[in-house]
C-alpha cells in the first residue's frame, strides 16, 4: 500500500498542472483523497440530502435518520376535507408553501437526472427525498383543475416560535383553480412531477407513469387558465413567495421538462411557437424559486448541443448570456471580496448553489458537444466553468475569510444559531411537554446554540462583505431552505465523483 500510495502521489503531482485529477483506485474513498480534494464532498453530499429529513412534515418513517424530529401536521388538509399530510416545511417555519416546494422537487430531480449516475449509495437517499415531495404533490393535484398550494397561515405561524410537533396555529388550506388561476405554481408543479418521473423511470416505472400523467394534466391547467397565483392569493403568499417574475418562465420551464419526460412533439412545438413570448430571450439572469428562465435555457441548449436539434440553436446563445453574466470579471457579476457570487442580500446562498449546479451541468453539455462559451471575445471553457463552480462550493464549505462552513454539521466551524424553530427548541424527546406559541421566543432571542443539529442545512450565507453574525433573528443570513440545498446535491455529487471520493 505504501508504494502504491507514493507512486500515485507522484503521478497526481506530475499531472496536476495540466489536467484534471485522475482517480487513483488503490486509494480508499476517504482516507487519502482529502490530500488533493479541498473538501470531503462525499460527506457534504450525504449531509446535504439528510437535511431534507429535518424538514419533513407528516408521519415520519421508521428509517428516519434525523431522530430529534417527530410526526407533525397529521391533520393537514382537513380544513378543506382533503389529505395534505406530508411534504416539506420550506425553511425555518412550519408552513408548507407549494411554490418553493415544487421548485425544490424539480431541482432535486434535475440533480439526480444529471449526476445520479455518480451518486452511488446516496442515490437511494436522494430518491427518497424526492419521493417525500412528489407523494405530497400528487395529493395536492388530486382534483382536476385545482392545486392546493399552501397549508398554514404564514402570518399566524410567524407570530409563534414553536416546534412543528406542537403546532397549534391554523392549518388553513389555500388553492388555485379555474376561477383563481396560478399558472406559475401549476407549471412549476408540472415541472416537478415531470422531472421526478425521469428519476423513477427505471426503478419504479408504475410510479414514474403516475407522475408523468399528472404532470401532463397539471401543465394543461397551467397553460389554459392563465394568471399569477399571487394575484388571487396576494395576502396569503406575499411577501413570502410572491411570483415577482410572472408565470411565463414557469410555462417555458414546465414545457421543457414535459418535452424531456414525454418526448411528445407537442411540447417541442409549444416551445418553438411560444418560447419568445414566454421570455426565452429576456436578459434576466437570476435563477431561483421565482424565476426559471435560466434553467429552461440551459436545458433547451442541451437539445441543440447534444441532440443536434437545430431549431433550438438560439438557446445556446441564451444560455451563454447567463454564463457570461456570472463569470468573474464580467461587468454584471458581483462577488464578495472573499470570492462569493453575490446576487441578493436575502438568502444569497440559494443563487450560489443554483448557479454552481448550472455551471457544472452546462459544462457537461459543452464537453459532449466539443464547444465553448464566448464572452465578448473571451473564450470560457467547460474546465473554467467547473473551476468557478468548485470555488463557490468550496467557499460554502469553509474556504472563506471567516473559515466558516455554511453547511450545518460539516467542518469544524458552522452556524450554531440558525433561524429554525425545530432546531432551536428542545426536542420532544428532551422536553415532551408542549412549548406554547410565544414561550419559544425566549429561546429565539437567546444567544445559546441550537440544541438539535439540522445536519446538512445550508443557511442564507454571509453578507456582501463576507460577514456573518450567526444570530438566530437574522433570517436573511441564518435561515436554511430546501431550495438552497436542492441544486447543491447535484453539484456535490459531481465534485465527489471527480475527486474519486465516490
Amino acid at each position: 500500500m505504501t508504494f502504491s500510495l507514493f507512486s500515485c502521489l507522484f503521478f497526481l503531482l506530475s499531472v496536476f498542472s495540466t489536467t484534471l485529477l485522475q482517480p487513483c483506485h488503490s486509494f480508499t474513498p476517504y482516507s487519502h483523497h482529502h490530500h488533493f480534494a479541498t473538501h470531503n464532498y462525499r460527506d457534504a453530499l450525504t449531509k446535504s440530502i439528510m437535511f431534507f429529513e429535518g424538514q419533513r412534515s407528516g408521519k415520519l418513517p421508521s428509517n428516519q435518520r434525523m431522530s430529534w424530529r417527530r410526526d407533525s401536521g397529521l391533520s393537514d388538509g382537513s380544513a378543506m376535507h382533503v389529505d395534505l399530510v406530508g411534504g416539506y416545511y420550506d425553511a425555518g417555519d412550519n408552513v408548507k408553501f407549494g411554490f418553493p416546494m415544487a421548485f425544490t422537487t424539480t431541482m432535486l430531480s434535475w440533480s439526480v437526472v444529471e449526476f445520479g449516475g455518480v451518486m452511488e449509495g446516496e442515490l437511494q437517499n436522494a430518491r427518497e427525498a424526492i419521493r417525500w415531495a412528489t407523494d405530497y404533490l400528487l395529493k395536492a393535484t388530486a382534483h382536476p383543475d385545482t392545486i392546493y398550494v399552501q397549508v398554514g397561515d404564514a402570518e399566524k405561524d410567524h407570530a409563534c416560535w414553536e416546534r412543528p410537533e406542537d403546532m397549534d396555529t391554523p392549518r388553513s388550506v389555500f388553492k388555485v383553480d379555474k376561477n383563481n388561476p396560478g399558472s406559475d405554481v401549476a407549471a412549476e408543479t408540472a415541472a416537478a412531477l415531470a422531472a421526478a418521473s425521469l428519476v423513477f423511470k427505471k426503478t419504479d416505472p408504475t410510479y414514474s407513469k403516475t407522475l408523468v400523467r399528472r404532470a401532463i394534466r397539471v401543465f394543461q391547467f397551467a397553460d389554459k387558465y392563465r394568471g399569477a397565483y399571487s394575484n388571487g392569493l396576494k395576502s396569503i403568499v406575499c411577501p413570502f413567495y410572491c411570483s415577482y417574475s410572472g408565470y411565463q418562465d414557469e410555462l417555458l420551464w414546465g414545457a421543457t421538462w414535459l418535452h424531456k419526460a414525454t418526448k411528445n412533439p407537442m411540447y417541442l412545438n409549444y416551445i418553438k411557437v411560444n418560447g419568445h413570448t414566454l421570455g426565452a430571450a429576456d436578459s434576466d439572469n437570476t435563477f431561483g424559486w421565482d424565476n426559471k428562465h435560466v434553467g429552461a435555457r440551459i436545458l433547451l441548449s442541451k437539445e441543440f448541443l447534444v441532440r443536434k436539434m437545430q431549431s433550438l440553436h438560439d438557446y445556446k446563445g441564451h444560455a451563454d448570456n447567463f454564463i457570461c453574466s456570472v463569470v468573474p470579471g464580467s461587468s454584471y457579476a458581483q462577488y464578495t471580496p472573499g470570492g462569493l457570487l453575490f446576487k441578493m442580500s436575502d438568502s444569497n446562498m440559494q443563487y450560489v448553489t443554483s448557479t454552481s449546479f448550472i455551471l457544472l451541468t452546462y459544462a457537461k453539455y459543452l464537453t459532449k458537444a466539443h464547444m465553448v462559451v464566448n464572452c465578448g471575445g473571451t473564450t470560457v471553457t467547460p474546465k473554467r466553468l467547473r473551476a468557478i463552480a468548485k470555488k463557490q462550493v468550496d467557499y460554502l464549505l469553509g474556504e472563506n475569510p471567516l473559515k466558516m462552513s455554511y453547511m450545518v454539521g460539516y467542518g469544524g466551524r458552522y452556524p450554531e444559531r440558525i433561524h429554525h424553530r425545530g432546531s432551536s427548541l428542545p426536542s420532544v424527546a428532551v422536553h415532551p411537554g408542549k412549548i406554547q406559541c410565544s414561550a419559544g421566543f425566549s429561546v429565539m432571542n437567546s444567544e445559546s446554540p441550537n440544541p438539535n443539529i439540522l445536519v446538512g442545512a445550508v443557511v442564507g450565507g454571509p453578507d456582501q462583505r463576507d460577514g456573518f453574525p450567526d444570530e438566530r433573528s437574522d433570517y436573511e443570513h441564518s435561515e436554511p431552505a430546501t431550495y438552497i440545498n436542492a441544486p447543491l446535491v447535484g453539484a456535490l455529487a459531481y465534485l465527489a465523483h471527480s475527486f474519486a471520493q465516490i
